[in-house]
């Protein structure tokens, strides 16, 4: 956890039975907003990363790309999006993953890494794992190494960032929320 993670999880909205009744949704919009804690989100990441020797930031579609984007900026690194299935135009790899009904697909250009490169994966949330485990995959697949993988909120209980670690990859998330909080 970040040493702003307490104030970071505090200016994230919780909004109740959203999308469907029992779920507590975590909405990162306020977050992005304060344009404070926007800075302090960020400083998280670039602190935690700056003498780690990245050579890519990839982040997931869509709200990955939020945070990925600046933070490659910051570091001074490359920047590659891991997009749902479809929207990329050049030569893409693919990996399927299971949802709670049904599957999806995320991609990634063929061309995105070179071998052994070191890359830092990044979303706005772990809850069951599935996508960012198959964006992983992906890395690996394409000759990258994952470095970690890192989030703003980890939803523990949801089991996925063990399944993450479980697979071998090391998770670091800002905060996290128990599913009473």
């Amino acid at each position: 956890m970040s040493i702003y993670g307490d104030y970071i999880k505090s200016v994230i909205r919780t909004v109740p039975d959203w999308p469907e009744k029992g779920v507590n949704f975590r909405d990162i919009t306020p977050l992005l907003q304060n344009s404070a804690a926007f800075r302090k989100l960020i400083d998280s990441f670039v602190h935690r990363y700056q003498e780690m020797n990245m050579d890519a930031i990839a982040a997931i579609d869509a709200r990955g790309f939020i945070i990925g984007a600046p933070l490659a900026y910051e570091l001074g690194c490359s920047f590659v999006p891991v997009r749902k299935k479809g929207k990329l135009p050049f030569k893409t790899i693919s990996e399927t993953y299971k949802l709670e009904y049904g599957h999806s697909e995320v991609e990634l250009h063929s061309d995105a890494f070179q071998k052994d490169d070191r890359i830092l994966l990044m979303d706005d949330l772990i809850a069951t794992g599935g996508t960012m485990l198959a964006a992983a995959n992906l890395i690996q697949r394409s000759g990258g190494h994952v470095v970690e993988t890192a989030t703003i909120i980890d939803l523990p209980e949801l089991g996925g960032s063990q399944k993450i670690r479980d697979a071998g990859y090391s998770v670091f998330a800002v905060c996290s929320f128990n599913e009473d909080e």
